[in-house]
């Protein structure tokens, strides 16, 4: 029987108690993953360092999965407002640069927990 690995990653904890991401067998899923900084927990004033941070988790959820980036499936981008979507794709093309080489994403305009601009949730196959 496939047993459930939970991902504990550095400054994304979660205010649930909820796991940051999970590993069962080959697939990796995350919950809710928000751009906090992962020294202080506090959400950045700047909207694209929280951007930048929520990368960074994908990295290290990643990494901690056993993976790399090359191993993300799909991205599920939530955003308070669609004017969000140019600052994603700022750092999306820095972690996906090739057009034949990047993960399915799907971007939706919601409201998201008072603070956060960006939400992402992943999906990754090792």
């Amino acid at each position: 029987m496939i047993k459930r690995e939970v991902l504990h990653i550095k400054g994304s904890e979660h205010q649930n108690p909820i796991p940051t991401a999970v590993k069962i067998g080959n697939m990796v899923y995350t919950s809710a993953l928000i751009g906090s900084d992962p020294d202080t927990g506090e959400i950045p004033e700047d909207v694209n360092k929280e951007i930048r941070n929520l990368f960074y988790y994908v990295e290290e959820i990643m990494k901690a999965a056993g993976g790399t980036t090359d191993n993300i499936a799909h991205l599920s981008v939530y955003m308070v407002d669609r004017k969000y979507k140019e600052n994603v794709n700022i750092e999306w093309l820095k972690m996906f640069p090739h057009a034949d080489n990047r993960p399915a994403r799907h971007t939706t305009e919601k409201s998201l927990r008072q603070g956060l601009r960006v939400q992402f949730e992943m999906t990754a196959v090792l």
